[in-house]
């Protein structure tokens, strides 16, 4: 299924990329980045109206990264993570002190996470396979 966008997002995703804070910057380069844990993830993706700091289309996961920011805006959060949810779309949330002091334990749960989504998709695929 492809996933539309609002075309007018395109200028917004790309000054993330370049103004991206430093955990981003950090789970970026060493965790996700060309595909180091086996899934390929895309960083600013935009998806309907929303802007996903990392999503990975294979698992249909989405990686949050919360700053301070995320705490005025909860509604328009919650909104945006009802609509993704229709999409069979997971979120992952880590917040920047998780990411810049505790790297290792995000890792070590990220990996934990990826593998229970592959077999939750897996189980999924069989459920609704044709009779």
């Amino acid at each position: 299924m492809i996933i539309q966008y609002n075309p007018y997002l395109k200028k917004y995703w790309r000054t993330n990329r370049k103004n991206q804070t430093e955990a981003e910057w950090k789970i970026w380069h060493i965790v996700l980045k060309q595909d180091k844990t086996w899934y390929r993830f895309l960083r600013q993706k935009p998806i309907w109206n929303y802007i996903l700091d990392f999503y990975c289309d294979k698992l249909k996961l989405w990686i949050e990264i919360d700053d301070l920011s995320h705490d005025w805006k909860w509604e328009e959060d919650e909104e945006r993570i009802e609509y993704l949810n229709s999409l069979w779309i997971k979120i992952i949330r880590y917040s920047n002190e998780d990411i810049n002091y505790r790297l290792e334990g995000v890792m070590i749960d990220l990996e934990d996470t990826l593998e229970e989504r592959r077999i939750e998709l897996q189980k999924s695929k069989k459920t609704f396979a044709p009779l």
